[in-house]
C-alpha cells in the first residue's frame, strides 16, 4: 500500500512502517469526524504536557474549546507550537508468536500552532459542535448566550500539516512461526452506541435525531 498523496511537510511524514501513512484530506477528514475527543501536547511553563478535550471539524481546520481561565487556552492562543493526536482503536491483532502481536487503528496527527476563532464566527463553531455531537441539536438546545461566549476561548488548528496511520488487516507472521500449533487472528473493537438514557421529568418521546444517533453505529473507515 502507497501513501495516497505526498506528505505536506518532512516533519508529518510517516516513517515507522511508512506504508501505512496517508496524506489526503477524505482520509483525514473522516478520522477526525469519528471523534469527539482528541489529545493536545505542547510546552509551557510547567514543561511538556498532554491534554485530552473535545475536538469537531470546521472545514479544513479541527477545533477545540476552553475556559478563558485556561492555561491550555491561553497558551495554545498565543501561538505555541503543538501537536494534535486521534486514534481509534479498532482491534487486538492476535500473531503466533508474542512479538508479531499488534493493534489495528485508524490515527491522525496533527503539527502545527491554534489560532483564536473570531468573536464573530464564535456563535457559529460552538453550534456546529452541537452538529458534531447529535446533528439537529442545535435547534433544541438553548444556544450559549452573550457572557457564555465571551468566557469561552475557541481555537482552530489548520490540518495542512496532518498526516493519518492506519492498520487494517490480520497478523504478519514470521514465516519459521506460520506452523506454531496457537489460534491466530483479530479480536475487533468498536465504539458502540447505546440506547439513550433521558433525564428525570424529561418527556418520554425520543426526538428523532436522537434516535437517529443511536441508531447509527460508528466503524472503521
Amino acid at each position: 500500500m502507497k501513501p495516497s498523496a505526498p506528505p505536506p511537510s518532512e516533519r508529518s511524514r510517516v516513517r515507522r512502517a511508512e506504508d501505512r501513512g496517508h496524506y489526503d484530506r477524505e482520509t483525514i477528514h473522516a478520522i477526525v469526524d469519528a471523534a469527539y475527543l482528541c489529545h493536545v501536547s505542547f510546552v509551557d511553563q510547567r514543561g511538556p504536557l498532554c491534554l485530552p478535550t473535545a475536538a469537531w471539524r470546521v472545514d479544513d481546520h479541527v477545533l477545540i474549546h476552553g475556559s478563558n481561565g485556561s492555561q491550555m487556552m491561553k497558551s495554545l492562543a498565543q501561538g505555541t507550537p503543538a501537536c494534535l493526536a486521534i486514534t481509534h482503536l479498532d482491534g487486538l491483532v492476535m500473531a503466533r508468536s508474542a512479538f508479531s502481536h499488534s493493534m489495528n487503528f485508524r490515527s491522525v496527527v496533527v503539527h502545527g500552532a491554534f489560532e483564536p476563532v473570531p468573536d464573530a464566527d464564535k456563535e457559529e463553531m460552538m453550534h456546529r459542535l452541537m452538529d458534531h455531537l447529535a446533528p439537529g441539536r442545535r435547534l433544541e438546545a438553548r444556544a450559549p448566550d452573550r457572557n457564555e461566549l465571551a468566557a469561552t476561548t475557541v481555537l482552530r488548528l489548520p490540518l495542512f500539516e496532518a498526516a493519518a496511520k492506519i492498520r487494517a488487516w490480520g497478523p504478519k507472521d514470521k514465516e519459521e512461526d506460520l506452523s506454531w500449533p496457537v489460534w491466530a487472528g483479530v479480536l475487533p473493537l468498536a465504539q458502540v452506541r447505546q440506547t439513550p438514557r433521558a433525564e428525570a421529568c424529561i418527556p418520554a418521546d425520543i426526538p428523532t435525531y436522537v434516535q437517529a444517533w443511536a441508531e447509527q453505529q460508528p466503524g472503521p473507515a
